[in-house]
């Protein structure tokens, strides 16, 4: 189950980053997770409610959104459609992965001491 390596990464980048802010508790992680990047979102949400106890995000929300997959042209950018032979109808070339695949850690809630 690779979901525990990937909170683990994500739990080594958050603590990364709230120790050079200098945050005192996380509040909530949003993550981007793309529909063919081969992670389980129930699985993931798991994964991070035993990863974080103990740690400086227990109790942290973590919020999931999901991208869907898209393809285009590489050639002339036209978008193919869901479910249709993966070449441009316009160039006959085949069509290349635009989003999908992706697992971005896109937005930390912390807290901070006032400076």
């Amino acid at each position: 189950m690779h979901e525990y390596s990937i909170v683990q990464s994500l739990m080594d980048r958050v603590e990364s980053e709230a120790a050079a802010r200098g945050a005192t508790v996380v509040r909530a992680l949003t993550v981007r997770i793309g529909e063919m990047s081969g992670v389980e979102p129930v699985l993931l949400q798991t994964a991070f409610e035993t990863f974080v106890e103990k740690t400086i995000c227990e109790g942290a929300a973590l919020k999931i959104i999901r991208v869907p997959v898209s393809w285009a042209c590489p050639r002339c950018e036209e978008p193919i459609a869901p479910g249709t032979f993966l070449q441009c109808p316009k160039c006959a070339v085949p069509a290349t992965l635009r989003g999908g695949d992706e697992i971005i850690l896109e937005r930390i809630e912390m807290e901070v001491p006032d400076v």
